[in-house]
């Protein structure tokens, strides 16, 4: 139990880039027919400098990151990725993976002009992807 807590913690000061080394953090297996998906905006939507993005699901429930409960996980938004986080590992945590590990539905963002994509992945209290990944169609948007 202390390692489990341990690996949290680190997981938490260094982003997830430690925890890939800790024992113990299993993969969990999404229920079938999860899904999640982008509400607002819309694909091709042109937006301002401070957009909201509304995050929907569907076949799950949303929980904080830190708390296991059956069926549930927390949002991440991953803007301008090319490839989605690694299976079985945390998602990282930066300026183009963004963590919603409080239970957050939306959010608003500041983005520079130009096209922009975001994907929304779903993960467990771990921060890690569920099996099979329960993840968004990526939308692109034009901010002006």
């Amino acid at each position: 139990m202390k390692r489990m807590l341990l690996a949290l913690a680190l997981t938490a000061l260094c982003g997830g880039a430690m925890a890939a080394d800790a024992p113990g953090l299993p993969v969990t297996k999404a229920p079938a027919g999860a899904e999640v998906y982008i509400i607002s905006p819309r694909d091709g939507a042109v937006v301002g400098p401070d957009v909201t993005v509304v995050f929907g699901l569907k076949g799950m429930g949303v929980a904080p990151a830190g708390m296991k409960k059956e069926g549930t996980g927390h949002h991440h938004l991953l803007v301008d990725v090319k490839d989605l986080p690694a299976a079985g590992q945390p998602i990282p945590k930066d300026d183009h993976h963004l963590h919603f590990g409080n239970g957050q539905t939306e959010a608003t963002l500041k983005l520079a002009p130009g096209k922009h994509t975001l994907q929304l992945e779903l993960a467990d209290e771990n921060h890690i992807p569920f099996d099979p990944a329960v993840v968004s169609k990526p939308i692109t948007i034009t901010v002006k």
